[in-house]
C-alpha cells in the first residue's frame, strides 16, 4: 500500500542516519536540548531517544491518525473520529458508524504501519521497547489545533494547544495587487486558493468554475498554476502565488474558496472570513464538514461540480449574513485569549529545554495493561467479594433456616 511504502522510505533514511557514524557522533558532540519534530513520521522520536534528549512534538496527526487517540482518552460515543464527518451529538447509528470506523482504522494502522515501526525499533533499541512509548514518552504535544475548531473532548496536561499559531495581522498587499483589491468597490474580493498541493484543478472543472466567477460583481483573486481558462472573466486575477494571510486580513475580502486544509481554515477563523469548501483528499473533507456545522462554511462536491451549482453556493456564502456573523464570533474567540498560541508553543518549548522534560506531566496509563487501566481485575475482584459474601450469607440463612426447622420436628416428635 502507498502509505505503507512511504513510512517504509522514512525509516530507511532513518536507519541511514543512524549508521552514519559520522554524523551521528556530530549530533552528540553539538549537545542540543531538545528534539522537535512533527510525528507524521517516527523518525524525530527515534533520533530523539537515540540522543537521549527531550521530545517536543509540532503534531496534529502522528503515523497512526489524528494525535489525540494516542495520548488522551477517546470515548467514541462522543468523540467523533477523523474522516466520518460526525459531530459530537451522534445519534445511535452515528455512534455505530463511528465505532466501525474506529475497528477500521485500528486494522490498518495495525496491518500497514505498526509492523515498520516495530521493526526498525527491534533493530536500533531491542524487542523490550515499543516504538509505542516512544512516541508517548513526548514530555510535550503542541497540537496545532484549538477546541474553536475542535470539538471538546478529554485532553492531557502535555498537551498544548497552539491553533493558529501561524496566524498574524495582515501586511500591506503589493502595490498591483492593492490596486486590484481597490477595484472591487463595494462589491469586495474572493480569495480563491486550493493550496501547495493542488494548485489546478482538471481543466474541465477550472472552466466551470472560471464561467461561474465571470459572472460575478466581486473581484477575485485565484491562485492557478494550470493552463489559463477560456472562459475566464476581466474580474478575474490568476496567480501563481498569492500573501493568503495578507488577503485575507483586508477589509475588501469576503469570502475564501479553500480545499479545506488546516493551515487555510485557521487564517480563516483568525481573520473572521467566511468559506466555500472544496474538499479534495486526506483531512480536507473533515476540517470542512465541522466549519459547516459552526455555519460558516458552504461546502460543494468537486466530483459534481458545475457553473450553476458553484455560483449558487457562492453567493448564497456572499449575501447569506449568518456566515460571516457566524465566522466573526469564532474570530471573536480565538482571539480572547491570555496569550498568543506562539507564544505559548514558546514557553513550553523553553519550559522543556530548562528543566530538560517534563516527565511530572505524562501520564501513567500507557505503562498499564488494557486490564489494569481499565480496572477489569479492581471490578472483577471486587465482584468476586460480592458473589461470596451473597453465598456466604445464603449458606447462613440456609443453616438458620434448617435449625429452626429441625428445632419443630423435634418439639412436634
Amino acid at each position: 500500500m502507498f502509505f505503507g511504502e512511504m513510512h517504509r522510505n522514512q525509516l530507511d533514511l532513518m536507519g541511514k542516519i543512524f549508521e552514519n557514524k559520522d554524523l551521528m557522533a556530530s549530533l552528540q558532540t553539538a549537545k542540543y536540548d531538545l528534539v522537535l519534530t512533527d510525528p507524521a513520521f517516527g523518525g524525530g522520536g527515534f533520533l530523539a531517544r537515540r540522543l537521549g534528549l527531550p521530545l517536543v512534538l509540532n503534531v496534529r496527526w502522528t503515523m497512526h491518525g489524528e494525535a489525540h487517540y494516542e495520548i488522551a482518552p477517546s470515548p467514541l460515543s462522543y468523540v467523533p473520529l477523523p474522516g466520518v464527518e460526525l459531530t459530537d451529538k451522534m445519534t445511535f447509528a452515528q455512534r455505530v458508524q463511528n465505532v466501525m470506523g474506529y475497528i477500521f482504522s485500528v486494522y490498518h494502522k495495525t496491518r500497514f504501519i505498526s509492523s515498520h515501526y516495530q521493526s526498525f525499533c527491534n533493530k536500533y533499541f531491542g524487542s523490550e521497547i515499543n516504538y509505542k512509548t516512544i512516541l508517548r514518552d513526548a514530555d510535550i504535544w503542541l497540537m496545532r489545533t484549538d477546541f474553536i475548531f475542535e470539538f471538546p473532548r478529554p485532553t492531557m496536561p502535555n498537551i498544548v494547544y497552539m491553533g493558529g499559531f501561524q496566524c498574524k495581522p495582515a501586511k500591506s498587499l503589493p502595490a498591483d495587487l492593492e490596486k486590484f483589491v481597490q477595484s472591487s468597490g463595494d462589491h469586495g474580493l474572493i480569495v480563491m486558493s486550493l493550496g501547495t498541493l493542488f494548485s489546478h484543478l482538471p481543466q474541465d472543472i477550472t472552466e466551470e468554475i472560471a464561467a461561474a466567477f465571470a459572472r460575478l460583481p466581486q473581484k477575485i483573486i485565484w491562485r492557478h498554476t494550470g493552463p489559463r481558462p477560456v472562459n475566464i472573466g476581466n474580474n478575474t486575477l490568476l496567480v501563481d502565488w498569492l500573501p493568503q494571510n495578507d488577503l485575507l486580513g483586508h477589509p475588501q475580502t469576503k469570502v475564501f474558496i479553500t480545499h479545506g486544509g488546516t493551515n487555510g481554515i485557521q487564517e480563516a477563523i483568525y481573520h473572521g472570513v467566511p468559506i466555500l469548501g472544496l474538499p479534495i483528499v486526506f483531512d480536507q473533507p473533515d476540517n470542512l464538514s465541522r466549519m459547516k456545522v459552526r455555519g460558516t462554511a458552504k461546502l460543494v462536491d468537486i466530483a459534481e461540480l458545475n457553473r450553476t451549482m458553484f455560483l449558487q453556493a457562492l453567493e448564497e456564502v456572499l449575501y447569506n449574513s449568518s456566515y460571516k456573523e457566524n465566522m466573526q464570533r469564532l474570530s471573536k474567540l480565538h482571539h480572547d485569549q491570555p496569550m498568543k498560541p506562539l507564544d505559548r508553543a514558546v514557553f513550553w518549548i523553553e519550559f522543556v529545554m530548562r528543566n530538560r522534560g517534563a516527565p511530572h506531566l505524562r501520564t501513567q496509563s500507557f505503562r498499564m495493561s488494557w486490564i489494569e487501566y481499565h480496572s477489569i481485575d479492581v471490578i472483577l475482584t471486587l465482584l468476586m467479594i460480592v458473589v461470596l459474601c451473597c453465598f456466604m450469607i445464603h449458606k447462613i440463612i440456609t443453616f438458620l433456616c434448617f435449625k429452626v426447622v429441625f428445632k419443630k420436628k423435634i418439639k412436634a416428635e
